[in-house]
């Protein structure tokens, strides 16, 4: 029997939102839907709403809006499948045999403009994580794509962060650029999470983790999730399903396997390493797993228990 999955980070919203899939029927396309997901044992989805380049800066806020209503619209939607993980009680829920958990998360700050207030008003809508920035700077920290300048977060990401702590929200750092991470780490009295990231050393990308960080991640008892974009995985740029257990492994290998996850990135990235081309595919990584010498119980760390260890320390 295999584990269950915990997936931190999925695309997928925005095509609900645009009215383009269900998200529940696999003949729609797309990497990720609720049918295909139960069938793999996905019991708990971060679903990130992500703020297209066109709404930034002036109408992040109202598009950031839109797409938490669209998620919650979704969940209400089909209460037979799908339960919103809003705090610590609900982690109790899972596995559920018949829903999957959501936890909805924001991928930039932009949506917070320059107010702080924003947060509570997004937490008070059902938002459980946040990813500071995306690939550029706002008015937080700068982006991974924004490396070279070094910056620290601003007086409003050191509010930010601070702020999270005391609601209980997941603080992400997947596309925060190096100085960023470091003072998070600083800042942050709860672990974090770099929920769709990979190993630099393996691939050495602008997104990607040295082992530096990676062993800071351990020490605070943080967790990486491994994205599947091939971009990521390889500097080729054409990845298979091995190049992520390769990943997995360099991962646990250098921060130990109680510091790796799953983060798909589905919906997200255009491309898709051969072998792990959607939810569905989540089977064949658990065997590739167990076939480079994980244990079951090392297993189940990496699928689900890793991150549930983390969002039962981090909600309230």
């Amino acid at each position: 029997m295999n584990p269950y999955i915990v997936d931190g980070h999925c695309d997928s919203l925005i095509d609900f939102v645009k009215g383009e899939r269900t998200l529940q029927d696999p003949s729609e396309g797309g990497h990720w839907d609720t049918t295909r997901a139960r069938m793999s044992g996905v019991c708990l989805q971060f679903l990130a709403a992500y703020i297209e380049a066109e709404y930034k800066p002036f109408m992040a806020t109202t598009r950031g809006l839109q797409l938490i209503e669209g998620a919650n619209r979704f969940i209400a939607g089909h209460p037979d499948q799908l339960f919103p993980i809003l705090g610590k009680k609900d982690l109790s829920l899972i596995p559920d045999p018949e829903r999957t958990g959501i936890l909805l998360s924001v991928e930039g700050g932009e949506i917070l403009g320059q107010n702080l207030f924003m947060l509570d008003i997004i937490y008070e809508l059902g938002v459980r994580a946040l990813g500071l920035t995306w690939n550029q700077r706002n008015e937080l920290a700068d982006g991974a794509y924004e490396a070279d300048t070094q910056s620290r977060l601003t007086n409003l990401g050191k509010q930010v962060v601070s702020r999270m702590n005391e609601l209980g929200m997941l603080i992400d750092v997947s596309h925060l650029n190096e100085a960023g991470f470091w003072h998070v780490l600083e800042l942050s009295k709860d672990p974090i999470v770099a929920s769709h990231s990979c190993a630099k050393a393996l691939c050495n990308h602008p997104r990607n983790l040295t082992d530096q960080q990676l062993r800071a991640l351990a020490k605070h008892k943080s967790v990486v999730g491994v994205n599947f974009y091939p971009q990521f995985l390889k500097e080729t740029g054409i990845a298979t399903r091995e190049d992520v257990v390769r990943h997995i492994c360099h991962i646990a290998g250098v921060a130990g396997v109680e510091t790796v996850g799953l983060g798909s990135d589905f919906d997200g990235i255009t491309e898709v390493p051969e072998g792990l081309e959607h939810v569905g595919d989540y089977c064949f990584l658990i065997d590739d797993l167990r076939k480079a010498g994980f244990s079951n119980q090392e297993i189940d760390k990496i699928s689900s228990q890793n991150f549930m260890r983390i969002l039962s320390n981090v909600l309230k």
